[in-house]
């Protein structure tokens, strides 16, 4: 783009403040609306595999994530034991570690010191309320009342995007797949070096993820119905029973969620937008436009990708429709590759039938799909 443009993102999660920083690092003005009042972040920890390290790298933020995280390079998949079946080496993109686990609030603090750095504004408490997009821009009405005019607006606002439903209705609503994470925080088991993935037959799978040197986060997926919702009084009771079969140090681990606010429970949804992920120069992207369930880890790093990316297409496009168009065109396929194959593993997992396309995908096995993607975006 041979002039600097004007920038509003909606959403200042992982994949905003990554394209804030992306952004306001080529000179666009950019500013950063988020609805929560601070800047905290949801969840407990979160890989970050090689790819997504890669686009840390180009955020020039690599080092202080290795710095707060916990940096490996195996995944072990163990009995409910916590007997060693197999080691699986993980894949490099480039330089960067083939992966690493840092807590939530790290990596918000560290995209938001870097965005801050860069030049970007965020304004925290407000979100879009209005849009009137032209052809030539787009004048932004904020739910705080303040208004604007801007050459493009992002919406990285989520799986519950409040844009997409503006641009698109109700037609890409989350779709709950019938299943539910359940994740605390706890003290690392010195054996943790990198994700172990214990399974008890297709009922019941735990992962024991480092994300510092003193800190791991136990997770566990069950099939659970869609009105569930565990009693806040009795949730690390309720993750006791499910997670009965384990032994060893996915029972250690669980010996320490004494305390049921610790326990942080989430039902797995999904998003595809199947229409085009821009409407004018309003455009979605991350969990807005193609949510995924976490079975490869990835959708952080989908964001993430989708920030850089949307960056460089801008950078070689002359006008932002062409942008838009050329973004979408590299991001699109990739994406949706992820969303299908992440499905087809949860679904083989937990026993779920799977469809013929899901079958072609499990051929290539979650070991061929991490080096699939450590090649580039």
């Amino acid at each position: 783009m041979a002039s600097a443009l004007r920038v509003l993102i909606n959403g200042g999660g992982i994949g905003g403040l990554a394209l804030a920083t992306a952004l306001a690092r080529r000179g666009h003005t950019v500013e950063v609306a988020e609805i929560r009042a601070e800047a905290t972040a949801l969840g407990v920890g979160i890989i970050q595999p090689s790819n997504a390290l890669h686009v840390m790298g180009e955020l020039g933020v690599l080092d202080e994530c290795l710095a707060a995280g916990f940096a490996w390079e195996f995944l072990t998949i163990a009995d409910p034991a916590g007997n060693t079946l197999a080691r699986i080496p993980q894949p490099r993109m480039g330089d960067a570690p083939p992966s690493n686990g840092i807590p939530r609030a790290a990596l918000a603090t560290i995209l938001g010191g870097a965005a801050a750095a860069a030049g970007a504004r965020v304004r925290s408490g407000t979100t879009v309320t209005e849009l009137d997009d032209d052809g030539a821009g787009v004048t932004v009405t904020l739910s705080d009342g303040s208004t604007g005019r801007w050459d493009l607006v992002v919406g990285f606002d989520g799986i519950g995007s409040p844009l997409r439903t503006r641009l698109y209705g109700d037609r890409y609503t989350p779709a709950y797949t019938g299943f539910a994470n359940w994740r605390a925080t706890v003290p690392r088991h010195p054996d943790v070096r990198g994700v172990v993935m214990a399974t008890a037959g297709q009922e019941a799978k735990a992962l024991l993820t480092p994300i510092t040197d003193e800190l791991m986060y136990l997770g566990a997926v069950f099939a659970e119905a869609e009105d569930f919702r565990p009693d806040p009084e009795r949730a690390h009771e309720e993750l006791a029973k499910r997670l009965a079969p384990f032994s060893g140090p996915v029972a250690e681990a669980l010996a320490a969620v004494t305390d049921p606010s610790a326990v942080v429970y989430s039902r797995i949804s999904q998003v595809t937008v199947d229409e085009p992920w821009h409407v004018g120069r309003v455009v979605l992207a991350g969990d807005a436009a193609h949510a995924s369930t976490p079975h490869l880890a990835q959708g952080a790093a989908m964001a993430v990708e989708d920030a850089l990316v949307l960056a460089e297409s801008l950078d070689a496009a002359d006008s932002v429709p062409t942008a838009l168009e050329a973004w979408e065109a590299r991001r699109r396929p990739r994406a949706m590759w992820v969303q299908a194959m992440s499905r087809a593993v949860l679904k083989q997992e937990m026993g779920a039938p799977t469809t013929p396309e899901e079958d072609a995908l499990l051929e290539v096995g979650i070991p061929g799909a991490a080096h699939v993607l450590a090649k580039p975006y």
